[in-house]
């Protein structure tokens, strides 16, 4: 269906764990269309938006919009878009093989941490993993002069005006050597984290300027990433930047590959944790973490808080892979300091609390027990019901209990991504299992389980 083009098209899309939704404002025709497809479907297609894109352009736009597979992208005004490629990175542990460059003596000083135990009694203290392979300690050191202090040698002056003297400043040549070691083992992502950079970069500009003309991929400087005090919060922030921030550009240039000017003429846009948008050259590990999630904040804060009443509304967003919970009551609500997936986090986010629990956590029957997640079976290969030998999961329970309507979902799965759910063999390995429960219990006076019961309790334990 070929429309009456008077204007571009524009893109919203929301890439999450196990779906992807496309919506699109179309010249020339009134309202809207959008496209759910599985977020990943390699028999399908290799990048889930792109596919969404390219299908609505085959569907409402002249010849010409698809030529030898790819996009032409002149006809597309924006795309924005809010994706959790960071956040998986991060929980899976799939970032850039990273080390940590720092002040001589605080090698360690991540590991260690802020001593926080938030379960004071608890014997087994598990410490934040660490993102790094391997720390180097450059000798250079500042120190803030105090008004009126006579100059003492080498002094470098702040980005407050503050003065500092140079008590140590890096031997590059000596550290060439130590970087290029890393480099031939195949470490190619940088943080620097120097004592006192936050007011005083110039240490840490030197080494990254020398790490990038090596040839290292990703340099993250603290006094650019988050120029705040506090070491540690700071190296945290910083480690998560270099550590993502590859793995996020390695996404967008897969992104951009199916469009035939590499989106040159097309506006393209991530949302970021603190619910603003960034353009696609910005946007950093640091502050990816929550991008789809933010997302959400920003839309039912703008469609359903009623500035008249100002009564505040709860967003609650179960995915497939987790739940995200949040609040709006007239302000967006920032926090500085998180921990997300074992990782501290100083930066701002919108302040959304996540539970390892959605559509595609998986059942499990241990030891007696009822059990949900925290594995999911994400979108590939899914739950039972998408059709791909998949994992009995809460969409399964929710199908066979009729709180899931195949009418009314979308038929996307099989071979021909035409099929709708599939209840039957959702409801036969539900029943396998039922088995396997009732056969635990044979001995006891415990009465036998339905399908039905089974999947209700699976639902009792996720909620």
């Amino acid at each position: 269906m070929a429309a009456n083009l008077q204007g571009k098209f524009r893109f919203s899309i929301d890439r999450g764990g196990t779906f992807t939704d496309v919506y699109a404002e179309v010249p020339g025709e009134p309202g809207f269309k959008v496209v759910k497809l599985l977020s990943e479907d390699p028999a399908n297609y290799d990048d889930a938006p792109r596919e969404g894109i390219r299908r609505i352009l085959e569907e409402y736009s002249d010849s010409g919009a698809i030529v030898d597979g790819e996009i032409d992208a002149s006809q597309i005004e924006w795309i924005r878009m809010g994706t959790t490629v960071a956040t998986n990175a991060l929980l899976e542990r799939k970032g850039a093989a990273s080390a940590l460059v720092i002040t001589v003596g605080f090698g360690d000083v991540l590991q260690i941490g802020n001593q926080d135990r938030p379960n004071l009694f608890d014997l087994r203290v598990e410490k934040p993993e660490l993102l790094y392979r391997e720390v180097i300690e450059v000798k250079e050191r500042l120190r803030l002069l105090r008004q009126g202090e006579k100059d003492q040698g080498e002094v470098l002056e702040g980005i407050t005006g503050e003065r500092f003297q140079v008590l140590a400043k890096p031997d590059l040549k000596a550290l060439k050597p130590r970087l290029q070691n890393l480099l031939d083992r195949g470490i190619s992502s940088l943080a620097v984290v120097f004592m006192h950079a936050y007011a005083c970069p110039q240490h840490e500009q030197e080494v990254g300027k020398l790490a990038l003309e090596m040839g290292f991929k990703q340099v993250s400087l603290s006094s650019q990433v988050i120029p705040m005090v506090k070491l540690v919060s700071r190296g945290d922030t910083t480690m998560v930047d270099s550590y993502l921030t590859p793995h996020i550009r390695d996404y967008l240039q897969s992104f951009k590959k199916g469009f035939r000017d590499n989106l040159q003429s097309t506006q393209l846009l991530f949302m970021q944790s603190d619910g603003g948008l960034s353009p696609a050259e910005d946007f950093s590990g640091s502050r990816a973490i929550l991008s789809g999630p933010a997302g959400g904040v920003v839309g039912y804060a703008m469609t359903t808080y009623n500035r008249q009443t100002q009564k505040p509304v709860i967003g609650f967003d179960m995915g497939g892979t987790s739940t995200d919970v949040s609040r709006f009551g007239g302000e967006y609500d920032l926090t500085f300091e998180t921990k997300t997936a074992g990782v501290r986090i100083q930066a701002p986010q919108l302040d959304i609390r996540t539970v390892a629990a959605g559509g595609g956590s998986r059942l499990f029957f241990d030891n007696g027990m009822f059990l949900v997640g925290p594995e999911s079976a994400g979108a590939h290969p899914g739950p039972v019901c998408y059709r791909k030998n998949g994992y009995l999961t809460v969409t399964d329970a929710n199908l066979i209990l009729g709180r899931l309507q195949p009418e009314y979902f979308p038929k996307i799965f099989g071979d021909n991504e035409d099929q709708p759910l599939d209840y039957d063999e959702s409801y036969r390995q539900m029943a396998k299992l039922t088995d396997d429960i009732n056969n635990y219990y044979a001995d006891t006076q415990r009465p036998q389980l339905t399908v039905e019961e089974t999947a209700l309790g699976f639902l009792e334990v996720a909620n």
